[in-house]
């Protein structure tokens, strides 16, 4: 797991914030390079290392079908991204996607659940780390510092582990410019200290693109066009030049980008008004409680949507559902 404030000791005040973070990566990172023990250098040397990797990507296929809320577009294309990488024994390429969409609609249930299919112990994992920008890069001037600080970070747990994770939530957030210092890792032809960076997972998480997936999928509706016939077609292209131009996200003029190293760019759409009621129905289930069809209406309804008019997509997807629940029981 990557580095995290709360496992951080108090700092001598004298300690300044770039150099905290270095030192909280050193520290958390595990073998890194510089220290490698038997088993990190016989995995950075062999090809059947798998580090704790077990997939289950019929098990995958089925939580996804079941339990991913008005989601058929994402559903397929991480269906079809894992099966595609998995097919590979030496794939070309460290499998990159990135999710995409409105606040509340499952991209971080969907990244975790697909961690829970192919790692022993899911995000707990050591091989499985997960970035966030408020949390691990807050500050502005302090960039250079943390680009060198991730870069390392990526390295040496490849190093230690060329089957490994790694999830960056809230990419709008992240300060442009950063994320491109770990583009020699997501590429065709990287292996470095005889590490085998392709059988890395890159995923990337962000709201950018979500106003304009919104934006069309109202279109696609208005013009009577059912959201299971919505194709990466109708979406793709302007979800990446959001994302691109947008010079608050962290996807903003990346090499990334330019030199087309993300394999898949998964949607997600906004919920309509049953998918919400379907969200209440299942988080009812998982506390415990009775399922009664009037507190399942009330909850649903309680949640704003848009457009103003017509009310047909939630505007929070199903992010405030478990804590509306307890005011209608």
């Amino acid at each position: 797991m990557a580095p995290g404030a709360a496992a951080l000791a108090p700092a001598p005040a004298a300690v300044p914030v770039p150099a905290l973070v270095l030192l909280v990566l050193a520290a958390a990172a595990r073998p890194a390079a510089a220290s490698w023990d038997l088993r990190a250098l016989r995995c950075g040397f062999s090809d059947d290392c798998e580090c704790g990797f077990g997939p289950d990507l019929r098990g995958l296929e089925c939580e996804l079908a079941v339990s991913l809320v008005g989601q058929p577009l994402a559903r397929q294309q991480v269906v079809r991204a894992v099966r595609q990488f998995l097919a590979e024994q030496n794939p070309v390429k460290p499998l990159v996607m990135s999710f995409h969409g409105s606040t509340g609609t499952g991209k971080t249930y969907v990244s975790s659940m697909l961690i829970r299919y192919l790692f022993q112990g899911g995000l707990r994992s050591p091989y499985v780390h997960q970035f966030s920008p408020i949390v691990h890069f807050p500050h502005a001037e302090h960039i250079e510092q943390y680009k060198e600080s991730l870069k390392h970070w990526i390295q040496g747990n490849l190093t230690r582990c060329g089957r490994s994770a790694f999830l960056f939530d809230e990419m709008d957030k992240m300060h442009p410019g950063l994320i491109d210092v770990i583009l020699p890792f997501l590429g065709p032809s990287w292996v470095v200290y005889g590490t085998n960076y392709r059988k890395a997972i890159f995923i990337f998480i962000s709201n950018a693109g979500g106003e304009q997936i919104n934006a069309m999928t109202l279109d696609l509706w208005q013009a009577r066009k059912d959201r299971e016939e919505i194709s990466l077609q109708d979406l793709e292209p302007a979800v990446s030049r959001a994302v691109f131009d947008n010079p608050h996200s962290g996807f903003w003029k990346s090499g990334i980008i330019n030199e087309s190293l993300i394999d898949f760019v998964v949607p997600f759409l906004p919920l309509k008004h049953h998918h919400v009621k379907q969200c209440v129905v299942s988080e009812l289930v998982q506390q415990g409680l009775e399922v009664r069809p009037g507190v399942v209406q009330e909850v649903a309804d309680s949640i704003p949507y848009f457009p103003e008019e017509e009310k047909i997509f939630s505007s929070t997807g199903c992010k405030t559902v478990a804590s509306r629940i307890s005011f209608f029981l």
